[in-house]
């Protein structure tokens, strides 16, 4: 009997032994137990990992499909603490895109003018023009909230640092067309205008990857030439807005001074010399609290477009 429980014991110290040791080379292996990697501590909501800002990583520039969204935020914690680190609150999710873009120009025909985005869910859409204010915080802002935004840029505003817009389309920010100079294009004849608007297409076309299919005219000053050329430039949508915002507070074409389902909200690339001492990053803070006060989230415009 007492040869029985001496055995018993040396096995009982072997087992615990050995499991000791295989937890401890679990708890050592990369990636935790098995050696299987770890899941990524900041991920979105589609469970892919984030694009890397920094490196340009990603797929084609400017495409509408086969690169990371701009509209996928980190998930949970990861992304309350992103939007805390700006003053701001998770938005909810935006609803998946509409299987067929409720905005489509038909073949040969003339091109759409829009400002607003026909749909009866609450969103919204951001757009922000020239891109003369180049401030690197604006840039790990984007990529913290996950907030998609498209780019309206002009040669002339931007010529000095193209680079600096590079990260931003590897976050999945559209690019689009605002000219090569931004004149007010009701003054200049068709030829000129065709000349503004594909001078600005090829331009951005060998920048970033994609030509632009968005155009937004400067001022929105636009007339029949304007849509005529921007058609044979290649341009799908003439985009206007409905909503600006200024410095402090968003201005509104309608009387009661409201965001509407779809609506199309104008920025800025600006900085303090023109917000009165503001930076980037405030102005786009204060803009997005207006958004989420009225119970809108933010869409990516060319999943309607």
């Amino acid at each position: 009997m007492k040869k029985t429980i001496a055995w018993w014991a040396v096995l009982t110290v072997a087992t615990l032994l050995t499991t000791g040791c295989a937890a401890e080379t679990a708890a050592e292996r990369p990636g935790g137990p098995g050696g299987l990697p770890a899941p990524p501590a900041v991920g979105n909501e589609a469970g892919m990992a984030a694009p890397d800002a920094d490196t340009g990583a990603g797929a084609e520039a400017g495409s509408d499909s086969g690169k990371a969204s701009a509209s996928q935020a980190p998930a949970g914690d990861a992304a309350a603490a992103a939007y805390r680190k700006w003053g701001l609150k998770p938005f909810p999710a935006p609803p998946a895109p509409p299987a067929t873009k409720p905005v489509l120009r038909a073949p040969g025909g003339p091109v759409p003018v829009i400002s607003e985005i026909p749909t009866t869910e609450k969103i919204v859409f951001l757009t922000i023009d020239d891109g003369a204010e180049k401030d690197p915080e604006f840039v790990t802002m984007m990529r913290d909230l996950g907030i998609p935004v498209t780019m309206f840029l002009t040669d002339s505003a931007i010529r000095g640092d193209y680079a600096y817009f590079a990260p931003l389309v590897a976050q999945g920010h559209g690019v689009a067309n605002h000219t090569l100079t931004h004149p007010n294009l009701r003054t200049l004849t068709r030829e000129a205008q065709r000349r503004e608007i594909c001078g600005q297409r090829t331009k951005l076309a060998e920048r970033y990857g994609t030509a632009p299919r968005l155009f937004r005219p400067p001022y929105g000053n636009w007339n029949e030439a304007t849509r005529a050329a921007a058609g044979e430039c290649g341009v799908d949508a003439i985009v206007l807005w409905r909503e600006s915002m200024q410095i402090r507070n968003m201005q509104y074409q309608r009387g009661d001074r409201k965001l509407h389902p779809g609506d199309i909200v104008l920025a800025h690339f600006r900085g303090p010399s023109e917000l009165k001492g503001r930076t980037m990053t405030e102005m786009t803070a204060t803009m997005l609290r207006r958004i989420q006060e009225q119970g809108f989230t933010v869409a990516r415009l060319e999943d309607y477009v």
